[in-house]
């Protein structure tokens, strides 16, 4: 699934890939933008912020976001790839390599000058240069009647954490997703505990949380409903919590583990 650390690795090896490289191919596939042609423009940088990420080619900003489904890929030129070709939305090559992305949510290519203001409405990016956790404790601690998972996982608060992180969160603090933000103790101990765990994976292909990188011991309650807590033994439950019915996202805890 991806989160902020699957973006922050994508965009690493892109960058590494393209950088300074010259673009012998540009083919954008989303309809808005299909006539789009950056060939022969030089990639300035491949970055992320949060769940985003961007490609900086001559003076404009291919914005990208994986949503559920969405992945790059590198392959060297002639090389197969490893998902069918029409769910490409975008194809960038150089003489080198081949970038693909595929069913990403949302691309579009903007001039560099806007795409500040597109993510402006982002909080601190937990893998970003300028990371702040007051700030993102301050922005928490704004609305505290939210859920706890429900505001985590609101990237105007902070960027970066899925449904995944914000799980596995309120595991490892001992704190019911359903709790609100009020009433939870030390917020900044939790954005801090956030920083840790993503940071920790930001160079993982698998992400790993419990400290254990034993396929299927990777995570603590995410995507275990109705088996035993690793801790208690007890039964993980499922719910769903969300702003509105359109952003319901799945929840598991530990009855015990978590008050």
């Amino acid at each position: 699934m991806p989160e902020g650390d699957t973006v922050y690795l994508a965009a690493r090896n892109l960058d590494a890939a393209l950088h300074g490289a010259v673009l012998t191919r540009c083919d954008i596939r989303v309809p808005e933008f299909a006539t789009v042609d950056l060939t022969g423009e030089t990639v300035r940088e491949v970055a992320s912020r949060g769940k985003h990420l961007v490609m900086r080619v001559g003076e404009f900003s291919i914005h990208s976001h994986l949503k559920m489904e969405g992945s790059w890929h590198l392959y060297r030129p002639g090389t197969p790839w490893r998902r069918p070709a029409h769910q490409a939305r975008a194809i960038l090559a150089t003489s080198e390599w081949v970038a693909v992305g595929f069913e990403l949510g949302l691309l579009e290519v903007v001039p560099l000058a806007r795409e500040a203001e597109l993510l402006a409405y982002l909080g601190p990016d937990l893998l970003g240069p300028d990371w702040d956790a007051d700030e993102a404790v301050r922005r928490l601690a704004a609305h505290p009647d939210v859920p706890i998972v429900v505001a985590l996982a609101d990237q105007r608060n902070l960027a970066g954490l899925g449904n995944e992180y914000v799980n596995e969160l309120c595991f490892l603090r001992g704190v019911l997703p359903t709790r609100s933000v009020g009433e939870v103790p030390d917020l900044p101990a939790v954005v801090g505990l956030a920083h840790r765990l993503i940071y920790a994976n930001r160079n993982r292909s698998e992400r790993i949380t419990t400290g254990n990188a034993r396929r299927g011991a990777q995570a603590w309650v995410f995507g275990r409903d109705g088996q035993p807590c690793r801790r208690c033994g007890t039964r993980i439950e499922r719910g769903s919590l969300g702003r509105n019915e359109l952003e319901l996202r799945n929840t598991f805890w530990c009855p015990v583990c978590q008050a």
